[in-house]
């Protein structure tokens, strides 16, 4: 019989039961259910026993838990708090007799506010700050506040910076520097050991540099104080939260006012760069006069080791002749008067008279210079002229 003889499309060359075009119902698949589960068991025993399976795998699946390193569950009984269960594997009991609620504990949250508040000489200023915070305690951070932690976390913050702030006056608020601005802006003194001699000029009076003018309140001790007000109204709370810092990101005054405070700023921003130019000058000046003092002080000691020395020296010298002079005086006298003698002679000038008695010009020819040495040249020569004249003709000795 072929394929496609007539029979309302129902059957195929393998003898198989045509689909209709029709899709099936809910009827046909409930059918077909029931014949799967009767062939597992009969009708009863057959789904008694799948429900059994799926009972036993729930059960099995339900009964452990894995809680993560930065985490820590927190184990509910019928709804009540049981325990808190570390990080590692744990069992349980099944849902819905216990369900395990999963806390980071390691994670870093942060919470960012802006307010406006009153200092304490009644001024307004807007301040922007950031709360980081951690969980120290998974159950009272699940269960101590009435509201969301982060809702009671900005209340708490924001009437922490009130008080912080409403006990310090705009100008301290505003112009307050960080430590580490602070440090920068403060120049670091010389080292005693670069001046040389330094020591010994110990009672050498010289100014010291001039002192940086400390401010009230660094920004750093206002986010300490704001932060450790902030961790005690939380401990009050028993709301299992550890604040790990608060920052002022932006502390500006009101902006109808901006410009005003924007100048006053400028100003004092110039004071303290005078300030820090005299400093640099006084950290110049200062080691240059220890060095001259130390100079001076180190010249007058070496004077005075060499006069003393000098006049040791010429006392025991003194000595030495005296005894001498009373062992021998007349060999001790006529030496002296050699030697004195011997020390003028060799400190002056010497004139050999060899004319025979006749008179005769010093010239001082050690200190001529040579146009003087060639007029004295010509001069002499011509008084040697009229002399040979003179004598007629005679040559005479020089």
């Amino acid at each position: 019989m072929a394929w496609n003889e007539p029979g309302n499309g129902q059957r195929d060359p393998w003898n198989r039961n045509r689909q209709t075009g029709n899709k099936p119902g809910l009827d046909d698949m409930l059918k077909q259910l029931r014949n799967r589960f009767g062939k597992l068991g009969g009708s009863a025993g057959g789904i008694f026993t799948i429900l059994l399976a799926f009972l036993i795998v729930w059960v099995g699946m339900s009964s452990f838990t894995i809680v993560d390193a930065r985490q820590a569950g927190v184990v509910l009984r019928f709804g009540k708090y049981s325990r808190t269960l570390q990080p590692g594997f744990h069992f349980k009991l099944p849902s819905p007799v216990e369900t395990v609620t999963k806390v980071g504990t390691t994670e870093i949250r942060s919470v960012s506010d802006k307010v406006r508040m009153l200092t304490s000489d009644e001024n307004i200023i807007s301040v922007d700050f950031n709360v980081q915070y951690q969980v120290s305690d998974a159950r009272k951070f699940l269960f101590s506040l009435s509201g969301p932690p982060e809702d009671t976390l900005r209340q708490a913050a924001e009437a922490a910076v009130r008080t912080v702030v409403g006990a310090n006056v705009m100008d301290n608020v505003l112009t307050s520097q960080s430590e580490a601005e602070q440090a920068s802006a403060t120049p670091t003194p010389a080292p005693a050991s670069s001046v040389a001699g330094a020591s010994s000029v110990a009672a050498v009076a010289v100014p010291a540099a001039i002192p940086a003018t400390p401010k009230a309140q660094t920004r750093d001790t206002l986010q300490q104080q704001t932060r450790e007000i902030l961790q005690a109204t939380l401990d009050e709370y028993d709301a299992g939260l550890v604040v790990t810092d608060v920052s002022f990101q932006n502390v500006a005054p009101p902006q109808e006012v901006k410009d005003a405070f924007d100048d006053v700023n400028a100003a004092r921003e110039d004071k303290q760069g005078t300030e820090n130019n005299a400093r640099a000058y006084a950290s110049q000046v200062v080691p240059v006069a220890r060095g001259d003092a130390a100079r001076i002080s180190a010249e007058a000691q070496g004077y005075t080791a060499a006069r003393v020395a000098t006049a040791t020296g010429d006392a025991a010298r003194f000595n030495l002749i005296l005894k001498e002079y009373k062992a021998a005086p007349d060999v001790t006298r006529r030496r002296l008067w050699l030697e004195t003698v011997e020390d003028v002679m060799s400190n002056n000038p010497k004139v050999l008279d060899g004319s025979g008695g006749r008179n005769m010009i010093y010239l001082p020819l050690d200190r001529a210079t040579g146009k003087d040495i060639q007029g004295v040249g010509s001069v002499m020569q011509s008084a040697a002229g009229s002399d040979s004249s003179l004598g007629g003709g005679k040559e005479k000795q020089p």
